[in-house]
C-alpha cells in the first residue's frame, strides 16, 4: 500500500515511517522540518519540504513549497497517518497563532484534501491533554479542536477516521533540545553534558510514559482496522494508546543512577497526573504494549554510559 505521513522527520514519524517500510509500503513523508531533522529522513521514502497550514500544501508547482521545484502534486493514497503537529504544552503559550495553524489549520487542511480524493482514511494523532481541560493552553486546545474536525469530516463528509490519542511517548528519535523536547529527552541531553536533571516542582506529577515502537504499533492497526480487518464504523474511532502504568518525574530521575537533580519551578497549564485506563485498543485492535520505561533508561543510559 501507498501511505502519506505528515510530520514525517519527527520523532513518532520516524519510527513510523520505519515500520512502514520495513512492512514493504510505499510512504510519502510532508514535513516543514521546523522540529523534525533531516537526518532523520529514511531511504526508500520520499520526502517534501511542506507548511500544511497552506491550503494548497499538496501542489508542489507553486516553488515556494518545497525545496526543490517540483512538477507535480501529491498521487492518491491509501491512508493518511496524520502526526504533524506543534506537541508542547509551554512553547503553545509563547506562540498561540502559529500552533493554531499547525495543528487546526493544517489538519483540516489535510482531512480536506482526504475528501477532494475520495475519503481517504485518516489516522489522527490526538493528545491524553484533551482529557484535562480543554483551555488550560493552546495546545491542548488545538488538539480538541483537532478531535472536532476528524469528526465533523466522517460524520458528514463520511471521511474514514481514527483518533489515537498519545501519552508521554519516549524512545529513539525523541528530540533532545529546545522548546519542543519532553522530559526525558531533557534529562538524556543534561545526563550526557554532565549537567543536573532539572525536575519541575516536587516532581511527584505522574506521567503515562508509553514506547515509541508501541505507539507506532497502535496506529498502524488502526489503519489496518480500516482497511477490512475490523468491522467498525470508522468515524472518529478514538483509541487510548497509554501504557495503563505511570510513574513520578522523580522516579525517572533516580532511573539515572542517582545522578543530581535541581527543582526548578512549577510550569502553568499541565496537568498533575495522566494514565490510561481505557482498554479498547487492546479489546479491539489487539493493541499490547510491550515498553518500560525505567528500564528503558537504564539500559539506554546507565548501562551505555
Amino acid at each position: 500500500m501507498k501511505f502519506l505521513v505528515t510530520g514525517g522527520v519527527g520523532f513518532i514519524g520516524t519510527n513510523l515511517i520505519k515500520r512502514l517500510l520495513k512492512d514493504g509500503h510505499e510512504v510519502i513523508s510532508v514535513d516543514n522540518y521546523s522540529t523534525g531533522k533531516k537526518e532523520n529522513e529514511q531511504d526508500g521514502c520520499t520526502y517534501y519540504n511542506v507548511d500544511i497550514s497552506n491550503p494548497r500544501w499538496w501542489d508542489f508547482s507553486t516553488t515556494d513549497m518545497c525545496e526543490v521545484t517540483c512538477d507535480c502534486q501529491i498521487d492518491k493514497v491509501d491512508g493518511i497517518f496524520h502526526l504533524a503537529a506543534l506537541a508542547r504544552i509551554q512553547p503553545s503559550f509563547e506562540e498561540p497563532q502559529s500552533v493554531y495553524e499547525s495543528n487546526v489549520t493544517g489538519t483540516q487542511n489535510i482531512i480536506e484534501w482526504s475528501r477532494n480524493n475520495g475519503n481517504i482514511p485518516i489516522v489522527y494523532a490526538g493528545s491524553s491533554s484533551v482529557h484535562g481541560d480543554h483551555f488550560a493552553n493552546p495546545y491542548t486546545f488545538t488538539k480538541w479542536q483537532g478531535e472536532l474536525l476528524v469528526e465533523l469530516y466522517s460524520k458528514v463528509f463520511n471521511v474514514p477516521s481514527c483518533i489515537c490519542r498519545f501519552y508521554n511517548v519516549y524512545g529513539e528519535h525523541q528530540i533532545t533540545d529546545g522548546a519542543y523536547c519532553a522530559v526525558i529527552g531533557i534529562f538524556e541531553k543534561q545526563f550526557r553534558k554532565g549537567t543536573p536533571l532539572t525536575v519541575t516542582g516536587d516532581g511527584e506529577q505522574r506521567r503515562d510514559f508509553t514506547y515509541v515502537g508501541d505507539i507506532v504499533d497502535g496506529i498502524v492497526k488502526s489503519m489496518t482496522a480500516m482497511h477490512g480487518e475490523i468491522d467498525m464504523n470508522y468515524c472518529a474511532e478514538t483509541f487510548e494508546l497509554g501504557n495503563g502504568t505511570n510513574h513520578s518525574i522523580n522516579e525517572l530521575a533516580e532511573a539515572f543512577g542517582g545522578y543530581p537533580i535541581e527543582h526548578i519551578d512549577e510550569r502553568p497549564g499541565e496537568m498533575r497526573e495522566t494514565l490510561n485506563t481505557d482498554t479498547k485498543a487492546r479489546e479491539v485492535l489487539g493493541w499490547k504494549p510491550t515498553g518500560d520505561v525505567i528500564k528503558f533508561i537504564k539500559e539506554t543510559y546507565i548501562l551505555d554510559k
